[in-house]
């Protein structure tokens, strides 16, 4: 089901109603892009430490927005024996622009070309976008809403709004009171700003939002007054569904929230960022306290990559690299639970992907990543119980197979795999760093180094000093087979790094300390008695 701007409202009930009523939410985000074009010192490495990571992505979550979002609700049918029906909905988004708020944000020429590959229509996303906005935006259109400081930020704005208001000035010139007038064509966003607009400027005419536009009435200060302050109820209302118009998705994001329903993602950690930033608020500096506002928004987190990758080597299922391809081993003669798992439908007004596959389409995506959590929790059961008698399947004994799953979130090029949402990360379980001497190779650079091992495999390349380099990579056959390529290399020498060992700062405090200790050694023996 694909929902824009005109119909979300009247939407709101029902998908309020699906959220409640849901054993779990899936998830996908598209974005306008993903990784802007930043010097070496700053792109992600395998060298980051969470915080690291967190740090250099916060910049691009900042320069970029969210394009299209994906929900499917997933309820377990009752008085079906694990049965479930998918509720997939699409929701294109686009920047409130209101008042002042006017947002900037980049496209990335690859990630345009990417959804483009997969026909992506970016005529919906900006003409029909669903406006947004985070807490930060919220509380400044508010105060200048309750406070009557409004201003418009945009040229087009300021220039359609310039011509209503010298369009009513001129009628005013020869209106009386009572008279009235209609301004037609203005909806939406628009037909609000107008009237706040007029109010503000003009202190003898009263609006109205009817069917036909806006309504402008001539009337008397004193009249005016009176409007304003017995009409207190009537204003209150207008004011909150001009809010409401302008937060659009965010008003269902918050009903989300408070739903505290377990959210299902595949890869989902850029998504968490981008949910934060846009919808919540900006980005913390602080990595933990990053960590703390997700799992207090989203107390239970479930990746699918991260369950699916702890599993996949023991069922030996072939590699995989995208949802999608999950998607097909499971429900391929591969897995041996085909037969016996759950049966999942789509809901009615959500059937399109019911013969069709719709890659990188949000809603699609979202579907796939339950579908897989559905999947992956009955062959965990499997394995636990195997062909024997099992408890009576359902949602609850599902989630006791996925508890060890629980908060935690893949990441992508990082010292660590994953991310703890619900405490401490865990630590490294990366292969270890290698130190490179190359002492006979002045003027050495780092894309020299990595050019030296692109051919074997690919490692991350760290400067140490002038003559040495930290390598790394993610794959411990990689690092065994470099330490047995270079054994005995006549210029470049290839070893196990050790901080102690290596460390410029420990060998430069060595060096002091040893400075230090001469010299109090002389001291001794040039105090002695008798010297």
């Amino acid at each position: 089901m694909e929902i824009g701007a005109d119909e979300f409202e009247q939407n709101l009930p029902l998908l309020q109603e699906l959220v409640l009523g849901a054993d779990f939410v899936g998830l996908d985000i598209e974005f306008t892009g993903l990784r802007s074009k930043l010097s070496r010192s700053q792109q992600i490495s395998l060298f980051d430490l969470p915080s690291d990571w967190y740090l250099k992505t916060r910049q691009n979550v900042q320069k970029f927005t969210i394009c299209q979002i994906g929900l499917s609700m997933f309820s377990s049918i009752e008085g079906e024996s694990n049965k479930y029906v998918a509720h997939s909905c699409n929701f294109f988004l686009f920047p409130t622009t209101f008042g002042t708020l006017d947002s900037e944000f980049s496209f990335q020429a690859s990630s345009v070309q990417f959804l483009n590959q997969y026909g992506f229509d970016y005529n919906k996303f900006l003409k029909k976008g669903i406006p947004y906005m985070n807490e930060e935006q919220e509380k400044k259109i508010t105060h200048n809403i309750l406070t009557r400081k409004w201003r418009t930020h945009s040229s087009l704005d300021k220039d359609q709004i310039k011509v209503v208001i010298d369009e009513v000035t001129r009628w005013l010139d020869l209106a009386e009171e009572g008279d009235w007038m209609t301004l037609p064509g203005i909806a939406g966003f628009q037909a609000f700003e107008v009237q706040l607009v007029l109010r503000q400027a003009l202190p003898n005419v009263w609006t109205v939002l009817t069917d036909q536009g806006v309504v402008v009435k001539r009337v008397s200060k004193q009249h005016r007054w009176c409007l304003e302050n017995t009409s207190c109820g009537e204003e209150a209302s207008w004011k909150e569904k001009i809010l409401l118009s302008a937060r659009g998705f965010s008003v269902f994001f918050q009903m989300l929230v408070k739903a505290q329903k377990p959210l299902v993602g595949h890869n989902m950690m850029m998504d968490l960022l981008y949910l934060h930033e846009k919808l919540f608020r900006p980005l913390p500096e602080s990595y933990d306290q990053f960590k703390l506002n997700i799992h207090n928004l989203f107390p239970v987190l479930i990746d699918t990559k991260n369950v699916t990758k702890n599993i996949w080597k023991e069922m030996n299922f072939p590699r995989v690299s995208s949802l999608s391809e999950v998607y097909e081993v499971l429900n391929s003669d591969l897995n041996p639970t085909k037969n016996s798992g759950p049966v999942i439908v789509h809901a009615s007004k959500c059937e399109k992907y019911v013969e069709t596959k719709y890659p990188h389409e949000a809603a699609y995506d979202a579907f796939l990543c339950g579908s897989v959590l559905l999947k992956v929790a009955h062959l965990l059961l499997w394995r636990v119980h195997g062909t024997g008698a099992t408890p009576e399947l359902s949602f609850p004994l599902y989630f006791d197979m996925l508890a060890p799953y629980v908060n935690q979130v893949n990441l992508i090029r990082a010292r660590v795999p994953k991310i703890n949402f619900s405490g401490p990360d865990y630590p490294s379980t990366r292969p270890p760093i290698l130190i490179l001497s190359a002492r006979k190779w002045p003027g050495v650079s780092e894309e020299q180094v990595y050019r030296e091992f692109q051919n074997l495999c690919k490692f991350d390349v760290q400067r140490l000093t002038q003559s040495q380099f930290l390598l790394l990579t993610n794959k411990f056959k990689d690092a065994r087979s470099i330490l047995k390529e270079y054994r005995g290399h006549p210029t470049l020498q290839v070893s196990l790094y050790r901080y102690w060992r290596h460390s410029p700062n420990i060998n430069c405090l060595l060096q002091v300390c040893g400075v230090i200790a001469a010299w109090a050694l002389v001291a001794l023996l040039l105090g002695r008695p008798g010297s």
